[in-house]
């Protein structure tokens, strides 16, 4: 899937941007020209990106947010509509992931993972959807396969992204006559940072590998791929759904 300029013009915000997906997607976006607000938590990681998508010739800022936090993101809003005066792409990526048993998880781990991938789409959507353009805006959610079959010890996670894949489609109902277009990606096993736990342990990583029918993890270059499509003219007419990306593991 070719990137070309499709982009050109538009400006896009990405929460999560420092690594993994979001450091992917922020480099395709700028491949495609697109202008860039790049959100994280962790300001070093976030400059070496911005540096990367500038060196391709995109306009890139920064800005250093918890994404859990209502204040923050109303501040981002702010400062967003000052610097680029528009919006038109909406990539909410932020997540994290612990893996142990319910048994395991305290009330206070729950809420940082249900915070952090699920509420922090809520309010992102909540600033940024009344300063979307009008006919072209597009909101991709970050969700994952675990949305859709799960294993143990994902709680938490599966809970968080199966509530982005209701988000996503009440969302999409409600935006649908302002021309905007809100889908959500589902990944499956990507050589990025969260699934350092299984890359990182051959044993492990053979049994998921084992369970993939292509034979491997997925590249984030190739979900960044993806999520330039939709977020790009030509899936205008694709809304209120998912695009899993997971090598065929749900299809088994």
């Amino acid at each position: 899937m070719s990137t070309d300029k499709k982009l050109s013009g538009k400006t896009a915000l990405i929460t999560g941007a420092s690594k993994g997906l979001g450091k992917a997607m922020a480099l395709a976006f700028a491949d495609a020209g697109a202008q860039l607000a790049l959100v994280s938590r962790d300001m070093k990681l976030l400059a070496e990106v911005q540096a990367a998508c500038r060196g391709r010739g995109a306009q890139a800022e920064v800005y250093q947010v918890d994404v859990t936090s209502e204040a923050q993101v109303e501040q981002l809003k702010r400062d967003v509509l000052a610097r680029f005066g528009k919006l038109t792409i909406l990539v909410n990526n932020a997540g994290i992931n612990f893996r142990k048993p319910v048994t395991e998880f305290s009330l206070a781990e729950w809420h940082q993972i249900l915070d952090t991938n699920l509420t922090s789409v809520f309010l992102l959507c909540r600033a940024f959807v009344p300063h979307l353009e009008g006919g072209c805006g597009r909101i991709i959610n970050l969700s994952s396969m675990m949305a859709h079959v799960s294993i143990a010890h994902r709680v938490p996670y599966s809970a968080s992204k199966a509530g982005i894949m209701g988000l996503t489609k009440s969302l999409a109902l409600e935006v649908a006559a302002k021309g905007i277009t809100v889908n959500a990606i589902s990944p499956g096993p990507c050589g990025t940072e969260i699934n350092a736990p299984i890359l990182n342990n051959p044993e492990l990583l053979a049994k998921f590998t084992a369970q993939l029918p292509v034979g491997r993890f997925g590249k984030p270059e190739e979900v960044a791929a993806l999520a330039v499509f939709l977020a790009s003219g030509d899936s205008g007419f694709i809304t209120g759904t998912d695009v899993v990306i997971d090598g065929g593991w749900i299809a088994q």
